[in-house]
């Protein structure tokens, strides 16, 4: 499997876009924008992959699956991670029947 900055490196060059364009397009919890350095460091994982947050834009700027992206950064998206914890035993079934499927 590719690494997090790999897919992410991957995807904006064949969209055509910079680092420096893709970085003036994501925006931190600030408001804030990310720097071009930062997307570098992220691309040749440098860097630990950003928060949800960071990476919800990017799925979306880069037409990718913030399902996929947030599974490569190792993380859960924040709705799924809203929905165990309020329902675990569906999540755990939900789960089960993945990994079942996925054989």
């Amino acid at each position: 499997m590719k690494t997090f900055g790999t897919i992410i490196s991957d995807a904006r060059k064949a969209s055509g876009i910079s680092q420096r364009e893709l970085a003036a397009k994501i925006k931190k919890d600030d408001g804030t924008t990310i720097s071009a350095q930062y997307l570098n460091d992220v691309e040749h994982d440098r860097r630990n992959p950003p928060s949800e947050h960071i990476i919800a834009q990017m799925a979306e700027l880069l037409e990718l699956s913030n399902d996929l992206l947030c599974a490569a950064a190792n993380t859960l998206p924040d709705d799924l991670r809203k929905l165990a914890l309020k329902n675990p035993d569906k999540f755990e079934e939900a789960m089960r029947a993945f990994r079942k499927s996925a054989k």
